[in-house]
């Protein structure tokens, strides 16, 4: 858990944006530490780098764990999921887990995983809207896992997908409003 959590937590986007001299991403757009935020900082590679290296911190929970202690790689990454929504060194504001999510789904079920990827990344160029694209892969995970007959992570991707919704409070709100941003254009 420890391990998950630990890896979970590192805050790629804070980093990359200090890094490359773009200043504090809290204090930029939404002030979330995730790719979409990074993106509004105008640098699409730190934001593509935030991305994968959030999804690769799932992943990597997940494979380090399997490897090291064999049966436990479900809880790893849960915490490295938990670790990127609340991170302790960040007062607990942390991501909203949808590159983590998938890095952990991809991790633990490679089809549901793909089904995840297919759905974020088709809303995400048909509505291009990145909160809609992000929680309908989250919720998308459980129903794929079953499909693929791994029902026993149906539990754990329902329990994330769960979590991603409530740190998408604010967009939904947005969204019934009409007033969510769409990537690519400025907020009015």
């Amino acid at each position: 858990m420890l391990i998950g959590y630990l890896l979970g937590s590192i805050p790629w986007g804070i980093l990359l944006t200090r890094i490359a001299g773009a200043g504090d991403l809290r204090t930029i757009g939404s002030g979330n530490i995730g790719a979409t935020n990074v993106l509004r900082t105008g640098r699409k590679g730190l934001a593509a780098a935030t991305l994968l290296l959030d999804l690769l911190k799932g992943v990597a929970a997940v494979l380090l764990v399997q490897h090291l202690f064999p049966g436990e790689e479900l809880i790893a990454g849960a915490a490295a999921f938990v670790g990127h929504c609340y991170p302790l060194w960040l007062r607990f504001r942390g991501g909203k887990g949808v590159a983590t999510m998938m890095g952990v789904v991809v991790a633990l079920s490679p089809p549901a995983g793909l089904v995840y990827a297919i759905v974020w990344l088709g809303l995400l160029a048909g509505l291009r809207i990145s909160s809609v694209a992000g929680m309908a892969a989250a919720v998308a995970a459980p129903l794929a896992a079953a499909w693929a007959g791994r029902f026993d992570l149906v539990i754990l991707f329902l329990g994330l997908a769960m979590i991603v919704l409530w740190k998408h409070g604010e967009n939904i709100e947005r969204l019934i409003a009409g007033t969510e941003p769409r990537i690519g254009r400025k907020r009015e």
